[in-house]
């Protein structure tokens, strides 16, 4: 089977195609930082009009590479949520388009089941049953994925997400969107022990996240500061984002006895937490596993994969009553699929 993976979430227009034998055969992506960095954050009617010029280019595109004709498509995913609406229809109306056109099945995509899957993407995968650290600019989560299809939220943010905080705190400190990423590679020149920012609820007992405290803590420290003090400041908050995580993380595989945890999402891609990670699992005998950064951010690629495999259970159709939606939880994932079964 041949899937056509389309991703228009936010501000990354992505489409891959994904087989079964040859596992991913394309890929293709537009990013609009540029465009966004104007505003200094994502304008959701921009976005949705930049989705609708790139996305049949990168469609062609993505069948040049793999040598493939329209025709050849047996399935077509979409992310369906949760995102921006006016970006999400603008695949899904795509996506609904040329199912018609092709009578191939059609499938929405959770977005966030598509970064716990990206892992998949690599040559060497975990496990089922195992754990991931979820962590984006909208999500800070603990997810324990017992196989495919089938996840349990053991811990969620209580306020801000960790990629939030991170491009917040960017924000305060004057850097150009987007932030987080900017503010990390500030970070490794700066002295991490120059300031005690705290750990929030890193001794709470459970697995849940608060980065609000922390947040409202370093824009008081940048407000008594020059700009000369930034890279200890952000080498300082990043420790202590990283310390939190890493402690959350520790918890939950002693609690579910798991041989393996995952790093999925945006902030997967930080060098220091994938290092640190790594120092404190691999003595406990755990495996560290992580998509590359190309597939850490948003992309076509974890769309095209997950589609792949429903497809394959034929969890795919030709309805085209498509219900985006702004926010989907991972908790209610399993509940639309049965209904969608019956």
């Amino acid at each position: 089977m041949l899937v056509l993976g389309i991703e228009s979430s936010c501000d990354e227009t992505g489409v891959a195609l994904y087989d079964s034998e040859q596992k991913l055969v394309a890929h293709q992506i537009y990013s609009q930082i540029e465009l966004h960095a104007l505003y200094g954050g994502v304008v959701p009617e921009l976005a949705s009009r930049d989705h609708i010029r790139k996305l049949p280019l990168l469609v062609d595109a993505a069948l040049e590479e793999a040598g493939k004709e329209y025709s050849d498509i047996d399935g077509i995913a979409f992310t369906e949520g949760p995102g921006l609406i006016g970006a999400l229809m603008v695949g899904a109306l795509y996506a609904e388009g040329l199912s018609y056109a092709l009578k191939k099945p059609l499938l929405g995509v959770n977005h966030m089941e598509a970064h716990l899957q990206a892992v998949h993407l690599e040559d060497e995968v975990p496990e089922y049953p195992f754990m991931t650290l979820l962590v984006s600019g909208g999500h800070s989560q603990l997810v324990l994925v017992k196989e495919f299809g089938e996840y349990e939220i053991l811990g969620d943010t209580l306020d801000d997400a960790v990629g939030e905080a991170f491009d917040k705190t960017a924000k305060l400190m004057g850097l150009p969107y987007p932030g987080g990423a900017k503010l990390a590679k500030m970070a490794e020149v700066g002295d991490e022990k120059a300031y005690d920012f705290p750990r929030p609820m890193i001794h709470s007992g459970d697995l849940k996240f608060s980065f609000s405290g922390l947040k409202t803590k370093v824009a008081m420290t940048i407000k008594d500061s020059t700009e000369a003090d930034y890279p200890n400041i952000a080498a300082s908050f990043q420790r202590a984002v990283i310390d939190t995580l890493v402690a959350k993380a520790k918890r939950a595989v002693n609690e579910y006895q798991v041989k393996s945890i995952v790093i999925a999402g945006g902030v997967a891609a930080n060098k220091l937490l994938r290092q640190e990670l790594a120092r404190i699992m691999e003595p406990m005998g755990i495996r560290v596993f992580y998509p590359r950064p190309l597939f850490c951010t948003d992309n076509g690629a974890m769309v095209a994969y997950v589609g792949h495999e429903r497809l394959v259970r034929n969890q795919g159709s030709l309805n085209y009553d498509v219900k985006l939606k702004a926010r989907w939880p991972l908790s209610a994932l399993s509940t639309k699929q049965e209904s969608e079964q019956e």
